[in-house]
């Protein structure tokens, strides 16, 4: 059954992003499911990057494509990851998206990603990402359902 999962380094303490991030995602038809990851060890920042891109995909469902989010990645107009969405949807593909924390991804992350998709060349604050990211699901879902949501 096609599911979304969204891995997310850094725990939302209750503001205006999870806010965001609850409201698209209860419009959204598809089940999706928001998996926290965080190391809070003292550690250097290379190795508190390791553990959360390993905590990361450790979090991906078996069977799951992953698909990470860098800014070095490919770039998709809505129409576009919409298309993408429902050819995943069509073939049962289930994806999980991982973002990274204030450091970005760990290479790992990078190398195991079947997709690795930008959401703009612009950096964006990781928690902020994630309601980004489920509009643009939301977007996708409506795009594919013919609504007139996705107009510019």
């Amino acid at each position: 059954m096609f599911a979304i999962t969204i891995i997310a380094v850094g725990r939302h303490k209750g503001d205006a992003l999870k806010a965001l991030q609850e409201l698209y995602a209860e419009r959204i038809r598809w089940p999706v499911t928001i998996r926290e990851v965080e190391e809070r060890r003292k550690l250097s920042p290379a190795e508190i990057k390791q553990r959360e891109g390993e905590a990361s995909i450790a979090a991906v469902p078996k069977g799951a494509m992953l698909v990470a989010l860098d800014a070095r990645g490919k770039t998709l107009s809505s129409a576009e990851f919409a298309q993408q969405l429902g050819r995943w949807r069509d073939a049962d593909i289930s994806p999980a998206f991982v973002i990274g924390g204030a450091d970005g991804l760990a290479d790992i992350v990078i190398e195991q990603a079947k997709l690795v998709l930008s959401l703009g060349a612009m950096t964006w604050p990781h928690l902020l990402t994630r309601g980004m990211l489920l509009e643009q699901i939301y977007r996708a879902q409506q795009i594919l359902a013919g609504h007139p949501y996705h107009r510019a």
